[in-house]
């Protein structure tokens, strides 16, 4: 429930028009909207700082524009994630305002009302290589939805080193610093060397067959003897940007 619904509740309770069981009712009703199998946690941005974001692989079309519709008409920014081309075709069509970014997989839309935004810290993204393109942009699309400001570094990996140092100037003033890495995912510990700041490596699961679909990637970050490095799971760009966004909201 948003300050606007409170203060409406609250005014109908002043002037009798809810008594206090009604006005409780209708607090209760705004924390979960109950919708067959989907119980949309309306609270979470009170007690977490960020609506609930929409994960949309096994869901049907219809649950996704539901669940966008619901978030909307509540006042909450929404972000989904891991769409198909056929759900994102779709939101497209029923929320054109939205913003979809066919590499990272996501949509994402401003609450119904416009509030005055200011971004609030700043995060990196870098990647190894250009493979790693859509989980990176899955994390930018994550702190753009955050409001923090984001710059992305492509292509800097450990087989050309010297692409690196060009771009340190870059990382003076982040508040955390996203890496994203397949293969034998050394580019976080090479990144952690360098900064004062948290580096959230991301393990991909880009590689041939002894990667093992990321977990050689996630093995090394994990085994990383930067001691600013913390690791998340492969391919979670989302959890990556969401992690480094709260970093940087706490900045100021």
């Amino acid at each position: 429930m948003n300050r606007n619904q409170i203060v409406e509740l609250a005014e109908q309770l002043k002037d009798g028009r809810l008594n206090v069981n009604q006005f409780v009712q209708r607090c209760a009703q705004s924390v979960t909207a109950d919708m067959g199998d989907v119980h949309l946690d309306l609270d979470r941005a009170r007690r977490c700082g960020y609506p609930e974001v929409v994960y949309a692989e096994g869901k049907t079309i219809d649950t996704v524009k539901q669940i966008t519709a619901r978030l909307r008409d509540n006042d909450q920014r929404v972000l989904v994630t891991r769409l198909s081309e056929a759900q994102a075709h779709e939101l497209m069509l029923e929320f054109p305002a939205g913003h979809h970014n066919a590499i990272a997989r996501t949509f994402r839309m401003d609450s119904s009302r416009s509030y005055p935004t200011e971004r609030v810290g700043r995060v990196a993204i870098v990647t190894a290589g250009t493979s790693d393109q859509p989980v990176a942009e899955e994390a930018r699309e994550t702190l753009e939805w955050m409001d923090v400001e984001v710059c992305l570094i492509q292509d800097v990996g450990v087989a050309g080193p010297h692409r690196l140092p060009a771009h340190l100037g870059q990382f003076d003033d982040v508040d955390a610093i996203v890496v994203v890495a397949g293969m034998e995912g050394a580019l976080p510990s090479v990144v952690g060397g360098y900064v004062s700041c948290p580096v959230i490596g991301v393990p991909t699961s880009v590689g041939y067959g002894a990667g093992f679909g990321g977990i050689a990637a996630l093995l090394g970050m994990l085994n990383s003897c930067a001691a600013n490095v913390t690791v998340v799971n492969i391919d979670a760009g989302f959890k990556a940007g969401y992690v480094a966004g709260l970093i940087a909201g706490r900045s100021g």
